[in-house]
């Protein structure tokens, strides 16, 4: 089965504006930095939970949800 990969160059801009690095947000998100970044280098996904908190971490609408974690 062919893997979904995503675009998530919005999202580490977001992660780089609100926490200066990926390290900080991962730290935040109550994840390990290695897992932040299989995430989002489309090795691992995101779960609903993993979302919804990086998006009050972010300052994210959820509105724009699909904007920075659904970009193919």
């Amino acid at each position: 089965m062919e893997r979904t990969t995503f675009d998530c160059s919005k999202l580490k801009g977001k992660i780089k504006e609100k926490c200066g690095s990926q390290k900080i947000f991962a730290e935040r998100l109550g994840i390990t930095e290695s897992t932040m970044t299989a995430k989002l280098n489309g090795n691992a996904y995101f779960n609903s939970a993993e979302i919804l908190k990086s998006c009050q971490i972010l300052d994210i609408c959820l509105d724009d949800i699909s904007v920075y974690f659904f970009v193919q």
